[in-house]
């Protein structure tokens, strides 16, 4: 029995389609869905979110957000941002990863808000490049 799982982001929706099992990270650690599972609301952390489907993985990778399980194998995703790997852009992400590191370590000792902010940029970024380097190194194979 397949889950039915939709990934939305404010623009757009990332990915809609039956999935085996979704694995990914909330606030208390990684999660992973199967058909069946007991309904759920959870905060999501960034990282990757990883898909099966006949046999097949696929990744993504999720900012924060949410994830709820819903009643009769649904699963909704709800992302401030979301990107399939193959949207990603190892270089991109590397100088962002950069912009994002540098801005840290200017507002670690200014204001908590801003550092606050920075820091989960930085997570983002570094999940971004995470799922980006594992792509790279699977078609390599």
């Amino acid at each position: 029995m397949p889950i039915f799982l939709k990934i939305v982001t404010p623009e757009r929706i990332v990915y809609e389609d039956t999935v085996d099992s979704v694995t990914l990270m909330t606030e208390t650690g990684e999660v992973t869905i199967l058909p069946n599972h007991v309904p759920l609301v959870s905060n999501l952390r960034a990282g990757e979110v990883r898909l099966k489907k006949n046999g097949e993985e696929s990744h993504l990778v999720a900012s924060t957000g949410f994830l709820e399980v819903r009643p009769g194998n649904q699963v909704v995703i709800l992302a401030d941002t979301a990107e399939r790997a193959e949207e990603l852009e190892l270089e991109k992400i590397e100088e962002a990863k950069e912009r994002a590191r540098k801005f840290l370590t200017e507002t670690r000792h200014k204001d908590d808000v801003a550092f606050a902010d920075a820091a989960v940029h930085l997570e983002r970024e570094l999940a971004r490049y995470h799922v980006a380097i594992k792509r790279r190194k699977s078609h390599k194979n």
